[in-house]
Formats: C-alpha cells, structure tokens, sequence
C-alpha cells in the first residue's frame, strides 16, 4: 500500500513530533505524530490506525497540510448563529428591563415575556419567540426574583446621604467615653409572628396550584432581632408585644453580646419604641436612626424574609405558646449557624465601613 504523498517539506519528522510534544491541542498533535510517520515512510493504514483514525480521514488531514501547513490541523469551529440582537439592541433592552414599563405606554405594571416580545418586534422590528426572549434576559444578567415592598415617601437621595455619610455620622454620635473603643454595627428590628401566618412557594406540578394551611385566628408575638455582620454575632427576644418595655429589654439583651471592651452603634428605624424618652440605653451602645421609610437600609429585614420563607411559613400555631415556641426554634437554627448569619446580613455598612479609617476598630 502506497504511503500518503507529502508535498510540503517546510517540516521534517522529527520536527513535527517536536511540535506536538508542545501544542496544547491534542487532536491536532495526533495529526502531526501521523504525518510524521508518513514522512518517515509508515504506509497509510498503519499511520493511521496508530494515531486513531482510519486511512480515509488521515488522507483528508494530509491535504490540509499541503495546504495550510500546521495551521490546518486544527479543527475549524462554525461562528455560530447571527445574534438576534446587536450590542445596542441588548443595552437598550436591559435599560427597559431595569426601567420597567410605562403603564399608560405599554399597558402593563411589570414586564413579562410576552410583553417584552411585543416590545422587542415594534422597537426593533425583530421577531422571537417569548421562550428566547426569556434567554435573551438570562444573558444579559436579569432573573425572576420577588420584589421589594417601597414606601411611597422614601427618599432615596436621603438613603445614599446616609450610607455615604456613615462613618461620620457614628463618629459625631459616639460619646466622649466611647472614643479609643473597638467599635461594632448593630442592626436591630422587630417582626410580627402570628396564627395568620405566611405563604411561600413549594415545589409543585406545572399547572396546579398546591394548597397550604392559614390559619385566620389573631394571636401573635414579636421577634426582637439584632444582628452584628462583622461577628455574625446576634441577639434576640421574643416578646408579646412591641413597646418600650420590651425595646429596654432587648437593649440589655444586646448589650451582653457586644465584645467585652467593645462599644456598638445600633442602627434601627424611628418606630416610636425607638425614640421614646423612657428608653434606657446601656452605656456600651449609641443608638443611629435610619432615614425614614428605608427598611432596605437594614439587613434584619433580609433575616425576617429568610425566616418566614423557611421557618415560620405555612404553620397552623395552636396556642400563643406554640408561636413562642417556634419563634425561638427559628431565630436559634438561624443565630446558630454563623456563615448564614454573615450571607444574609451583610451589607451596604461593611463596605461603608471599610473605606473609613480604623474599620471595626479604635476610632478616636
């Protein structure tokens, strides 16, 4: 059987075997160790089969190295498809994305797929299926995720105002007796937990709608949460209701899980407990009030959404014990387990805090 015939003579054998001990492609170093064994006058059927191919493709692989040289041996791989969407197209589709749309416009207060597929073919003139609309939106970074309630009389300028001024703002409310302390940010809320519990979503079949127990019955306790990011440190009560009494009690509670020398700044919202004159605030803690109408400033209301999702959901509680009970079921396996404390709590404050002098520590 006659060898291959080899017309390029830029390489030898021995150099195309140096090649492939090199390249990092190795179906491209297999065609080069069995075309170094025709070079060396190897019949066909036997370069190939040494090499995994049969005589046929190392025939084909030869032209190409006639042809090409080295560079032909690689596989060639197709550009793919012409994006539906040019890079203009995806920025202004992102941009309606996180915009929203227009109610009075489009006729609809959140976009579905379908919306936007309608969106798309007038904006654009280009015409998809809402499934590939759906991975258009994957690509570009956006997911189905649950809104956030905001207060219609936030003010968002006031909220960036107190995240940048931060730092200052806790060096200006610290007391004299404070300063040259190791500091710590607190966050602190209360939530309410009764028989008319809450929903959440469940693994169910397409098409139905799964039920789940509700009670409609009015007995309820108040979880009194803080929480410390940078220790993953918390402290909580549970009490029947939500007044200065029980706001006292929960100052004393946190001041016992402040580091032992340390001072904290707790970060809360002006609820009226908050700011009654008849609060007693330990002397290790300076208490720093949110902007109004800014619960997304405080990372506490992130552990009453985890909470409720996956602790306190679709429960029946039969007495007011029961609600107690399992308040303090929830906030222990949460407090317990420090790397979901710090996941869940961290927040815009770590960072605000990294960027002032002495972090976390000796402020003077």
């Amino acid at each position: 059987m006659m060898a291959v015939e080899i017309t390029r003579t830029d390489m030898s054998a021995s150099e195309l075997r140096t090649t492939a001990a090199r390249t990092k492609d190795a179906k491209a170093a297999r065609r080069m160790l069995a075309i170094a064994l025709v070079l060396d006058g190897t019949d066909r059927r036997t370069a190939a089969e040494a090499c995994g191919m049969d005589r046929q493709t190392l025939r084909d692989w030869v032209h190409r190295y006639n042809a090409e040289g080295i560079a032909g041996l690689s596989n060639r791989y197709a550009a793919g498809p012409t994006p539906l969407l040019n890079l203009e197209q995806k920025v202004e589709l992102a941009r309606m994305v996180r915009e929203g749309p227009d109610l009075e416009a489009d006729g609809v207060v959140r976009w579905r797929c379908v919306d936007l597929k309608r969106k798309i073919e007038d904006r654009f003139g280009v015409v998809m299926h809402e499934r590939t609309v759906g991975k258009q939106l994957a690509a570009l970074g956006f997911r189905r995720l649950s809104v956030r309630p905001q207060h219609p009389k936030s003010d968002p300028s006031a909220q960036e105002a107190f995240q940048k001024n931060f730092a200052a703002t806790v060096k200006v409310a610290l007391p004299e007796a404070a300063r040259g302390k190791p500091l710590e940010v607190w966050f602190q809320d209360e939530a309410r937990v009764g028989q008319q519990g809450t929903l959440t979503r469940t693994w169910a079949e397409r098409g139905t709608r799964p039920r789940a127990p509700r009670d409609t019955r009015y007995e309820w306790a108040y979880i009194f949460g803080a929480v410390c990011p940078a220790r993953a440190t918390t402290a909580a009560l549970v009490m029947p209701r939500a007044d200065t009494s029980a706001m006292n009690a929960h100052l004393v509670e946190i001041a016992k899980a402040v580091a032992p020398g340390a001072h904290a700044v707790l970060v809360m919202d002006g609820a009226g407990w908050h700011g009654s004159s008849a609060l007693r605030i330990p002397d290790n803690i300076t208490i720093v009030m949110l902007p109004p109408y800014a619960p997304e400033l405080n990372p506490v209301e992130n552990i009453w959404a985890y909470l409720r999702a996956n602790r306190l959901a679709i429960t029946v509680f039969d007495t007011y014990d029961d609600i107690v009970d399992r308040c303090c079921d929830a906030w222990n396996a949460f407090a317990n387990d420090p790397k979901r404390v710090r996941s869940i709590a961290t927040c815009w404050a770590t960072t605000t805090m990294a960027g002032a002098d002495n972090q976390l520590g000796r402020w003077g």
